[in-house]
């Protein structure tokens, strides 16, 4: 028998706590995001409201890559689509925690989903966790420190310069390295994780735009999920 799922404020309170010293990290990419924003011409408060809003750092990038006048609203609609269709998976991985919650407490905390939080989560829950309060607490956590971060950054861009001159450009990427060596389980993770990492490379080589990340992705899961079953 699975053991119910609660939804706490002790649940709350432990996203917060075990998500900070990310949310460290997201704050300096986050300050990245708010130069870019303002050399694309974008206002403060624009640039406020599109992390606040969007909160995803991978499409809001690339929409700022896009953003020329006129504006390409098909290109941006779909890119950013492409993008952001991996959180289909982890939706789907975060199904036996959310299915027992009401609609309210489920689809608020997605609202707050990013790729740090489901790593977190999934890790919790791997450990016999069961308070999906902690998806709520970890997401607000992220979200708090990426919206404030983007005006940081609008500000600070006239004198900046360029943000890869003091190394904020690497912080993404040393955030997921953490993240993904707290998910490896042993040797037993190394064939969908291989499958993930090469069909990502040989769509990023022969495929156009962003589908390189579903379809790594996609192709890992699948795996793991056939691994699993047998």
């Amino acid at each position: 028998m699975n053991p119910p799922v609660t939804f706490t404020r002790a649940g709350l309170a432990v996203g917060v706590r075990r998500t900070l010293p990310i949310a460290l990290g997201d704050f300096a990419f986050g300050i990245v995001f708010g130069v870019v924003a303002r050399q694309a011409g974008l206002s403060l408060g624009e640039s406020v409201l599109m992390s606040g809003l969007v909160f995803a750092g991978a499409a809001q990038f690339i929409a700022i890559g896009l953003w020329t006048a006129p504006l390409p609203i098909v290109s941006l609609i779909v890119t950013t689509l492409v993008v952001n269709l991996r959180h289909l998976l982890m939706g789907a991985a975060l199904r036996p925690w959310f299915a027992r919650l009401a609609p309210g407490k489920a689809y608020g905390s997605l609202f707050f989903l990013t790729d740090e939080t489901w790593a977190l989560a999934m890790r919790d829950y791997a450990a016999g966790a069961r308070d999906a309060a902690f998806v709520l607490g970890s997401g607000l956590t992220l979200w708090a420190a990426w919206t404030s971060s983007a005006g940081v950054g609008y500000l600070l861009g006239a004198g900046l310069g360029d943000p890869a001159r003091w190394g904020l450009d690497f912080m993404f990427t040393a955030v997921f390295t953490a993240l993904l060596v707290g998910l490896w389980k042993g040797k037993a993770d190394l064939l969908p994780w291989a499958v993930a990492a090469g069909v990502a490379v040989a769509a990023a080589q022969w495929l156009p735009g962003k589908w390189y990340i579903l379809l790594g992705g996609l192709a890992g899961s699948l795996v793991g999920a056939w691994r699993d079953g047998r």
